[in-house]
């Protein structure tokens, strides 16, 4: 380097070096307890915060499409759901020819031509008035301003969003949005935490996108960067999720019906006085005298009831769903370390989906041993900041149990799940390799994204066998103790390390089965350079099939 050049560059100060240009950053407003907030982001970080400029404006792009799906719900209409004809291009966001999609997923997908007022035969007059009832702004009311170019306030956007009817509805479905940006990968850093529409725009060639919508708690928040809203979300997610809290969700979900101590016969229950309580509703703390003798404090903030019968005295809990999976986290585990706590109350919050029972508006579950174990007492504040974090967060495509130190088929390990957070494992990595086959996904709508293919999983196994004496004098080869083979859909064969899946056609043919070899070889080696050397990749999968 010439020295005078490098003099120069010695002088400036070390920020100036490492944040990135106006070109690499995004801004991320939302609505505080002290204010609009501005942040701008890089991809890693946030840069610096300022109170929301009154002047700036965005263009509204998609977001148009949620004020028509607001209005849909909260005026009860029932219409039909959008076929798609391959009548028009725009039907990529919708569906394929031959197929229908509704609202909900209308919504998710961004499909515009569903929500078109000419579709829907909205009346320009009855939604200006329906809006106009509601102080909402001439961009909303007036149906020829709600249009993707239409600049908006961005202040403006925000008060729009806070009141916005359908609200709940809204922040359930878009959970969605954030569980398939950049292929999965973004509730790493995400959880459920985030319910957004994205939106795009290009203007003279210049293409931004962003989001807006909710925390789970319902504080309105908008985002924008350089590229498409998937760019966005999968480039600046880490940062956006290290800028976001994790509140408590405004709508904590079903109640759960607990039978506390359901192997553990009750003698009495005294109060603080150590007199016997009255049946009914539990307020404060008591003492629990079990049939063996022993005693334990519980406490109750209005959730226990007591039941006085002829076996005896029971207790029962009445919680709402992120308070019970909180609840049982304590008492089955910890919040720390946190990405093993997350993995964790994904997996409890899935196994109560699995084997709670309804009654009445709830899910009934035993606590004990056999099922899960409750904390006959409020959450702490560290278990139910894990809760918040993963609301409605469940797996999809599988069934799940865990164990304190017990790993196996789609069984958890706690202790495993500690291990693998202190090498730097996320809690998506984590619940990946205790259950391959599983997808994270809501609590409303469990859908798995790997459609297994057993065949060819079979297959593999069986060639693994055979394989492993070839194997195992291989510089870097690590037998893969779980793994899932999954359907591809389009594309070329691959594999997804973090979630340890190999991604094939079936097992059809010689080149299905040298592509099933080929991808489970760079699973394989995936702790050694010869898992990213290609060539060296196939030449030992051809020699493992052809030979």
């Amino acid at each position: 380097m010439h020295a005078r050049l490098a003099g120069l560059i010695l002088l400036l100060p070390l920020s100036a070096l490492a944040a990135p240009g106006p070109q690499e950053q995004a801004q991320l407003a939302w609505r505080t307890a002290q204010g609009d907030e501005l942040l701008r982001l890089g991809p890693q970080q946030v840069l610096d915060r300022q109170p929301l400029p009154a002047d700036l404006h965005a263009p509204l792009g998609s977001l148009w499409k949620l004020f028509v799906y607001a209005w849909l719900n909260d005026t009860g209409q029932q219409e039909p759901a959008y076929q798609c004809r391959g009548e028009s291009k725009e039907e990529v966001y919708c569906c394929t020819t031959g197929q229908s999609i509704e609202r909900d997923a209308a919504l998710v997908k961004s499909c515009g031509l569903y929500f078109q007022p000419q579709r829907l035969g909205i009346d320009g007059a009855v939604w200006s008035q329906y809006w106009q009832a509601r102080h909402a702004p001439a961009w909303v009311a007036r149906l020829d301003e709600l249009a993707p170019q239409t600049e908006v306030p961005v202040a403006e956007l925000l008060d729009q969003l806070q009141h916005l009817p359908a609200q709940e509805q809204a922040r359930k479905v878009l959970l969605d949005v954030s569980l398939a940006a950049d292929e999965g990968r973004t509730p790493a850093a995400l959880g459920g935490r985030l319910r957004v529409k994205t939106w795009s725009w290009d203007e003279n060639g210049q293409r931004e996108g962003g989001f807006a919508g909710w925390l789970v708690d319902g504080t309105p928040l908008w985002a924008r960067g350089p590229g498409t809203s998937k760019t966005v979300l999968a480039k600046y997610g880490n940062a956006i999720g290290a800028a976001l809290p994790a509140p408590w969700p405004s709508d904590p979900g079903r109640c759960v019906e607990v039978g506390l101590f359901s192997r553990y016969p009750l003698k009495e229950v005294y109060d603080a006085h150590n007199q016997p309580v009255a049946e009914g509703l539990l307020q404060g703390r008591q003492s629990v005298l079990f049939a063996n003798g022993v005693r334990l404090d519980v406490d109750s903030s209005g959730d226990l009831f007591l039941v006085r019968g002829v076996e005896g005295p029971r207790l029962t809990a009445r919680l709402s769903r992120e308070e019970y999976v909180a609840r049982v986290l304590d008492r089955e585990a910890s919040a720390v370390p946190p990405e093993a706590a997350k993995a964790l109350a994904v997996t409890i919050r899935t196994y109560l989906l699995q084997n709670g029972a309804p009654r009445g508006d709830c899910l009934s579950i035993d606590d004990s041993s056999q099922r899960q174990r409750v904390a006959p007492r409020p959450a702490s504040e560290a278990a139910r900041g894990i809760a918040a974090w993963t609301a409605d967060l469940v797996l999809a495509g599988g069934t799940v149990t865990y164990h304190s130190d017990e790993a196996g088929q789609s069984k958890l390990s706690w202790r495993d799940a500690q291990e693998q957070a202190a090498k730097g494992l996320r809690y998506d990595a984590i619940l990946a390799r205790a259950f391959p086959r599983t997808s994270l996904s809501r609590w409303s709508n469990p859908t798995a994204a790997c459609q297994p293919l057993p065949e060819a999983e079979r297959w593999l196994k069986a060639q693994r066998r055979d394989w492993r004496p070839r194997l195992e004098t291989e510089a870097g080869y690590e037998e893969l103790q779980s793994f899932a083979v999954c359907r591809l859909s389009s594309g070329r064969p691959y594999v997804d390390r973090e979630r340890q899946r190999i991604y094939v056609r079936g097992l059809y043919s010689q080149q299905d089965r040298l592509d099933l070899a080929h991808e489970y070889l760079h699973l394989a080696f995936q702790a050694h350079p010869n898992g990213q050397d290609e060539g060296y990749v196939e030449s030992l999968a051809r020699r493992l099939i052809l030979e």
